[in-house]
This record gives C-alpha cells, sequence and structure tokens, in this order.
C-alpha cells in the first residue's frame, strides 16, 4: 500500500554532483506529498549550494549530528529516511528511534534488507538511465513508478541564488565570460590540460570573451604549476580558490557558460540552468548515459566508442577518448553560446 510522509529525511553524504542530482526527487515527494517538510542530511561542504534549493525545508550537516544519530532522530518529528545513498550507521539509527518509513536499496547492502522496512531493489551499474532518473526508484513505496525522461528532469530543479555584488565586478567588463572548470578532484575523466589551453588562445582572438578557471585552491595550485601558460593568458582570470561554495555558485549563475567533466560545478551548472557542456569518454561507468549534464541549457561531447586501453581504470586522469575530443569541436558550442546570448541575458 502507498505511504505518505509529513517529514522527510533524505540522506546523500557525498560529493556535490552526487547531491544535486538527486534534487529532482525531493521535488517529485513535494507532488506526492503536498505539504511536506523535506530535510537533507548533507556534508558541511555541500551545504552551501543545497541552501539554495526551494525543495528543501531544512538542512543537516552530518558532522553535527554523526556521534548522536538516534538522539537527533527522536528528537525530530522525521517520520520518513530515505537512504539515497547507502549508510549503515544512519540505517541502524533509524530501526533503532523507531522511524516509521525506512527506505532504501536492499539490492545493494544486506544491512538495508535488514534496517530498511520500505525496499526498493534496483542496480546502479545495470542500469541505462542516468543518475538523476535512477533516485526516482526511491519514490516507489509511495506508489510512484515513473521514471522522468531525460527531457523532463530539468522541470524538477527550483532554485533562487542570491546576486553576488563581488561576482559580477570581475564579470561585468566583459561581454561574455566563460568559466572553464579545468579540473575534477578525481571525480571525473578530465579533458587534457592542453586541449584547455587550446580552447583558451581561440577565444584570445576575441576581445568581448574572458575565460575565468575555477576550482579549489589545490587545483589553483596545480594549474600554476602544471598549466602556466594558460594561467598566464591576457584573457584568462585565475579564481581557484578564492570563493566559498556559496560564492562559486552566484559567480557561475552571473557568468555566461561553464564547460567542465563530470564534476559537481558542471552538474551545479547545468542544474541552475546555465549554459553547460560536459565532456565524458563514453566508458562505463564515467559515461554520459549515467553523468551527463542535464539542465535547459545543457549539451555533453563524448566519442560514440572507446579506443583508449584500460580506459575503465578509475585512476587515470584522463585519456585517448578525452583527447579525441578537440578544441574545434568545443569551440563550436562555445561561438553558438555567444551568438545566443541576448543584450539581457535572462534564465
Amino acid at each position: 500500500m502507498p505511504i505518505t510522509s509529513k517529514h522527510i529525511l533524505i540522506s546523500r553524504q557525498d560529493n556535490i554532483g552526487d547531491v544535486i542530482l538527486t534534487l529532482p526527487m525531493a521535488a517529485r515527494l513535494k507532488q506526492l506529498n503536498p505539504g511536506v517538510r523535506i530535510t537533507l542530511l548533507c556534508r558541511a561542504y555541500a551545504a552551501e549550494v543545497v541552501r539554495y534549493c526551494n525543495d528543501i525545508d531544512d538542512i543537516v550537516e552530518i558532522e553535527n549530528i554523526e556521534n548522536d544519530l538516534v538522539g537527533y532522530l527522536k528528537r525530530s518529528d522525521i517520520d520518513t529516511v530515505i537512504l539515497a545513498q547507502p549508510d549503515r550507521p544512519l540505517a541502524v539509527a533509524a530501526f533503532r528511534a523507531g522511524i516509521k518509513h525506512r527506505i532504501g536499496n536492499a539490492r545493494q547492502k544486506i544491512y538495508q534488507l535488514i534496517y530498511c522496512n520500505r525496499r526498493v531493489r534496483f542496480s546502479k551499474g545495470l542500469s541505462e538511465n542516468h543518475e538523476a532518473q535512477i533516485n526516482f526508484e526511491f519514490l516507489r513505496p509511495y506508489g510512484d513508478k515513473h521514471i522522468p525522461e531525460r527531457t523532463e528532469i530539468p522541470d524538477y530543479y527550483h532554485f533562487t541564488i542570491p546576486y553576488d555584488t563581488a561576482s559580477n565586478a570581475l564579470l561585468a567588463p566583459h561581454a561574455f565570460n566563460l568559466i572553464l572548470h579545468a579540473k575534477s578532484n578525481g571525480h571525473g575523466r578530465e579533458w587534457p590540460i592542453e586541449s584547455y589551453l587550446a580552447l583558451a588562445k581561440e577565444l584570445s582572438m576575441q576581445p568581448d570573451v574572458h575565460v575565468w578557471l575555477t576550482g579549489s585552491s589545490k587545483e589553483g595550485e596545480w594549474l600554476k604549476e602544471n598549466a602556466a601558460e594558460l594561467v598566464a593568458l591576457p584573457n584568462v582570470g585565475n579564481v581557484c580558490g578564492t570563493q566559498t561554495l556559496a560564492q562559486l555558485t552566484s559567480f557561475i549563475n552571473q557568468a555566461d557558460g561553464l564547460i567542465a567533466s563530470g564534476t559537481g560545478p558542471l552538474h551545479l551548472a547545468a542544474a541552475i540552468g546555465q549554459r553547460t557542456l560536459g565532456l565524458f569518454p563514453p566508458t562505463r561507468p564515467m559515461h554520459p548515459g549515467r553523468w551527463a549534464a542535464i539542465g535547459r541549457r545543457a549539451s555533453n561531447l563524448c566519442l560514440a566508442e572507446s579506443g583508449c586501453v584500460g580506459c575503465s581504470r578509475r585512476d587515470k586522469i584522463t585519456c585517448d577518448c578525452m583527447r579525441a575530443i578537440t578544441p574545434a569541436a568545443v569551440m563550436e558550442v562555445v561561438q553558438s553560446w555567444i551568438a545566443d546570448k541576448p543584450a539581457t541575458d535572462q534564465r
């Protein structure tokens, strides 16, 4: 029999991109349970961007409650916990706290078979669906078996992002501001830095276009050491490590486009409606079938088939599949963005 909920805790404590791709599920839960309150349990560093999602009523940082999960749940009025990623301590705590509905994927971990009483069963590895679509499997206990098409997913993103004056000060002098998020903190197969350099050099021929490098402080130092020519180009600004995640979100929102491989800022840009280009290898599990940028103005480039030896190895930073995505192909997309930008860009 389908369940209903009054206060749902969704747990997603991994990377920013994974959290972003869980938010459409939250929007659907609001439709299925009018008036429901949704709390997202995530890591502190991801909380900043989740606060901009209109479908999330409250955020709990795992660092603040991980030593008293049972106590937190007992003190709350949460009646449903959705384990959107395997989490043994939370599964056990929800059971001990007597949470009425405990939803988890019993095919992933046996403890979810034991401690979850509203079980779903699906295999991410065997699925042909995108990560954002796969998350809708958790809604089966509500009697909702519909998995949205990829073209429907953008309709489930609802953000309110504040205007940032510091970002405007950087972006305002330029007619078109393009963000290159060249690194992925090991979470995606990266486009070669030489290709980013070739793209930036080509764009230097257009004086109204400015390129911005974003990333962590560590990634900024890597770029200085390994891509000094890129950082030194007169049409390139390096803001790596200078922004909080909240500031980066506003910066992305106020810019004109973003290019990256499969990393959190890529999914963030796509979700908030920015022009976004994702660069991917065709190899599972990194392929765009699972991790493509999905948004109203998002697109992706990928070879039809892999020509790499050992392409599936997770420890590869880049590969021949990524090298085969030419700067000319990426430039063609950027030129279409430049031509598309109206005098006043409204999203």
